[in-house]
């Protein structure tokens, strides 16, 4: 479990860079989006990078801080938090895809959604051996990718203060 750990944060990052980088402009140029899929993009109004960026740093510590523990200190719980944090990110992929696919439209975060997801998909096949599955550790999945769900939230308040988005 040790060897896959630290690819969590490296991952994450990788991937909101690409977000970083291109969705300001993105907007911009398909101010359509806003219109014709008000669900997709309520969050990113007025969208501004140097906010996203503050709110991609609050979602990057979570995946940081578990993955930094879980390297040093082994054990059960760190493991399960980390494969929920994992099964989270691994689901962003998929989401991004889907949006991009329902827009029929390349959207900043497609590529790396593309490109990771495989790896994503094989780490947490290989590191599935190294849990148990009982309740413990199925409970501690679910509140981890529940905490990440509420964590996103967290992150687009982040970047409304900011005045990142309306």
């Amino acid at each position: 479990m040790k060897s896959y750990v630290l690819f969590l944060p490296i991952i994450f990052i990788i991937h909101d860079m690409e977000e970083i980088v291109g969705f300001e402009k993105f907007f911009k140029k398909n101010s359509w989006v806003f219109e014709k899929f008000p669900r997709i993009t309520s969050a990113y109004k007025n969208f501004k990078t140097n906010a996203f960026a503050l709110a991609v740093y609050e979602e990057f510590i979570p995946f940081f801080g578990v993955a930094i523990l879980a390297y040093f200190i082994q054990g059960k719980i760190l493991n399960a938090i980390w494969f929920g944090l994992m099964l989270s990110l691994t689901t962003h992929f998929l989401i991004h895809i889907a949006q991009s696919i329902y827009i029929r439209k390349y959207i900043p975060s497609l590529i790396t959604s593309l490109l990771l997801l495989p790896a994503s998909v094989f780490i947490l096949a290989k590191t599935q051996f190294f849990l148990q599955f009982d309740f413990l550790t199925l409970t501690l999945i679910a509140l981890s990718v529940l905490g990440m769900t509420a964590n996103l939230k967290l992150a687009h308040s982040l970047m409304k203060r900011a005045g990142g988005t309306k």
